[in-house]
């Protein structure tokens, strides 16, 4: 590195680079899981760990654990969700049955979760609530009628071209109308338009899906029906001709088009765009991100040549599914058959006080959050987290300095968003105001709709103010974490924060391999090859010397390559592309979550335990947390519509690319792992 490059980096980037000791801190207490944080009983020795490390450390958990019958995956981070939707549900019931004052958030997180309960209630009421808009569905009679109603936000249906608020990429203090297609019942295009056996019967499965809830809500007789969904189908078909593939979506530069009003009009031609502006509150929006550019004018064709009367049904059928929760058994039966059942193969709907626990959270999950903060997560947890984010942050920058592909000019930049990351601990240092939300004890049906509304009204009013860097996009009662490339943030809700993700008492080595590689993992995706394209501010620009561009997009290449080799179902490989993202983040957090831990021990070696090395503990502790059982059918909809990849492949596609893996559990050639040094991808 040049002397000049080093001047700028101190002046610049406030983390010392000089070698420093990274600690956990240590806890009187036991550890949750295990004796120091593992589950040994989970291991399957007879397999090999350079054959198959997934089940080489968690096959015995794999093999003693059955899928709840309400569930279509279940391991680690469903276990903790599940254990999270306990705690929530004691403050949501304890809420109900001692009411609050009338008016404060805890009376309607209460009165929300009464009214969801109450399904005599609901069934009493029978399809009364949609009426109103199924009956004026029914009369209308142009295309201009269509798309007044179905923008509107009471209606809130799917449709082919969508608009939504969002923050400007390449202005990140302000928002905007992001307009994207849309308009499917399935989950992505290829359900449409495969031809394998599977796919063919989902979509027989889905006309009769759409035949029988028509005729459940009234809109049409059984001998109408057939025809109906066969239509319904057909329309669905040709929107998803025109819909880009999933993997085309992720790539940033070619979803932002920043056009004018009149450019828009100009777009989409024979689409009644003004209409549907106003009716979604848009009419005041002068600047529109357009997201698939090339997509509108054949999809303003297509919605101007379908029939005002199918698109009655299409708009009939879409209502009723998405307010199937809080109507008629029947109804929410029959969604759950085809959305459950059959296209997920879940054999149980969920009880009705988890889905309950899920309705209040989306209607009030910061008032929920707030109460749970208090109850389950300490200031002591917030602290240690975020020592540890700044300890991963420093092997970070350790890494980006010794990297052979990397030129200073670049790395430079790197450094400088590294150290711009900004991290989110736990929950939010300012709680939503729900004045504005009516709930009411008595009317699941309008406490769902005016929760939209009400989502729908703050998001607008959005559109004249700033952005807002503390808000949160996940609630503290949330077992996940995200990055925001717009923001330039890492953020970890409280529910995460636990075994077996981060445990005081456990063995540093695991909360390394776990929490440590969930943290980098974050990290990493500022550094992956779609937030790679913002700067440390999340302006969406190119801040890469071109040399360093070229060669870490043939370092993805290579990683996209060998994911696309995996096979988890006979016929259905993974696509590298699509889950390049996330892999790039998982390779790069343990990455760098291994050269944290080997820095926390100061030079010395660590204790073996149970025989084995801390290495060997490190990259059991990543394995742990992915522990997982799916059923085929959800396998299949994640390999073809999820950015990550299937768990086994976050485990074994993973530590196959780090030589320390190879060192720890003596992998050599002929193990079904093994990857030959020159073929084993290093990114950050």
């Amino acid at each position: 590195m040049t002397a000049s490059v080093r001047s700028g980096l101190r002046a610049g980037f406030p983390i010392a680079l000089a070698s420093f000791i990274l600690t956990i801190p240590a806890s009187a207490e036991s550890p949750e899981i295990g004796a120091w944080g593992f589950d040994t009983a989970g291991k399957d020795t007879v397999v090999r760990p350079g054959d198959d490390f997934f089940r080489y450390s968690g096959g015995g958990w794999m093999q003693r654990e059955t899928l709840p019958a309400d569930r279509t995956r279940w391991g680690t981070f469903d276990k903790l969700a599940d254990r999270a939707s306990l705690d929530t549900r004691k403050i949501i019931e304890d809420l109900a049955a001692n009411p609050a004052a009338e008016g404060t958030p805890q009376r309607k997180i209460g009165d929300y979760y009464r009214a969801y309960m109450d399904t005599a209630a609901i069934e009493a009421r029978g399809l009364a609530p949609v009426q109103p808009v199924l009956d004026e569905v029914r009369q209308l009679a142009s295309h201009a009628d269509i798309a007044r109603v179905m923008y509107r936000p009471d209606v809130s249906v799917t449709a082919p071209i969508v608009g939504r608020v969002s923050i400007d990429q390449k202005n990140p203090d302000r928002h905007v109308v992001t307009v994207t297609h849309a308009g499917l019942g399935l989950p992505e295009r290829e359900y449409y338009l495969r031809d394998d056996a599977q796919f063919r019967e989902i979509r027989d499965q889905y006309r009769a899906h759409l035949a029988r809830l028509l005729e459940l809500g009234g809109v049409a007789r059984a001998e109408e029906a057939a025809g109906a969904a066969e239509r319904i189908l057909a329309l669905e078909t040709e929107i998803a001709k025109l819909h880009w593939p999933v993997a085309k979506r992720r790539e940033r530069e070619l979803t932002y088009n920043l056009r004018t009003r009149a450019q828009l009009l100009e777009m989409t031609q024979g689409f009644p765009l003004t209409e549907a502006l106003e009716s979604a509150g848009f009419g005041k929006a002068q600047e529109f991100v357009v997201r698939e550019a090339d997509a509108m004018a054949p999809l303003a064709a297509l919605f101007r040549q379908t029939p005002v009367a199918t698109w009655r049904e299409y708009m009939a059928y879409h209502y009723l599914r998405s307010k199937a929760s809080v109507l008629p058994q029947a109804v929410d039966d029959e969604v759950f058959t085809f959305y459950g059942k059959q296209l997920n193969g879940q054999p149980e709907q969920r009880p009705r006080w988890k889905r309950g626990v899920d309705a209040v959270d989306d209607a009030l999950g910061e008032a929920v959050g707030q109460v749970y903060v208090e109850r389950h997560f300490s200031p002591d947890s917030k602290a240690q987290m975020s020592a540890l984010v700044e300890n991963l942050r420093k092997a970070y920058a350790q890494r980006i300095l010794a990297l052979p592909w990397m030129t200073d000019e670049t790395k430079k930049v790197a450094l400088e968003k590294l150290a711009a990351f900004r991290p989110k601990i736990g929950y939010p240092d300012r709680w939503r105001d729900y004045s504005a939300l009516e709930v009411s004890a008595s009317d699941a049906f309008g406490n769902a709709r005016r929760a939209e509304l009400f989502d729908v009204e703050r998001s607008i009013a959005k559109l004249d103010k700033p952005t807002d860097r503390d808000e949160w996009g996940m609630t503290p009662q949330t077992v996940n974490a995200y990055y925001s490339p717009v923001f330039n943030e890492i953020v970890f809700p409280a529910a995460i924060l636990q075994p077996p993700f981060f445990d005081p008492a456990a063995d540093p080595a695991v909360n390394y391999g776990a929490i440590g590689g969930v943290i980098g993992h974050e990290m990493g995706h500022g550094f992956d090859d779609q937030g790679s394209k913002s700067d440390a501010r999340g302006v969406l620009r190119t801040w890469w010397n071109e040399r360093d561009e070229t060669a870490f997009k043939q370092l993805g290449d290579r990683l996209a390559q060998q994911y696309s080799q995996f096979e988890p179902l006979p016929g259905l490989r993974l696509n590298g592309r699509l889950s390049l993202g996330e892999n790039i983040g998982d390779l790069g957090g343990l990455s760098v979550a291994f050269e944290a831990y080997r820095l926390s021990l100061g030079g010395q070696a660590a204790p073996v335990v149970d025989g084995m090395t801390g290495d060997q503990r490190f990259f059991h502790g990543w394995a742990q947390v992915w522990r997982t059982l799916f059923r085929e059918q959800r396998l299949r909809n994640q390999i073809m519509t999820g950015p990550h990849s299937p768990a086994e492949f976050r485990v074994n596609g993973v530590v196959r690319n780090l030589d320390a893996w190879y060192e720890a559990f003596g992998v050599k050639p002929g193990d079904k792992l093994y990857l030959p040094p020159e073929e084993r991808v290093r990114i950050w």
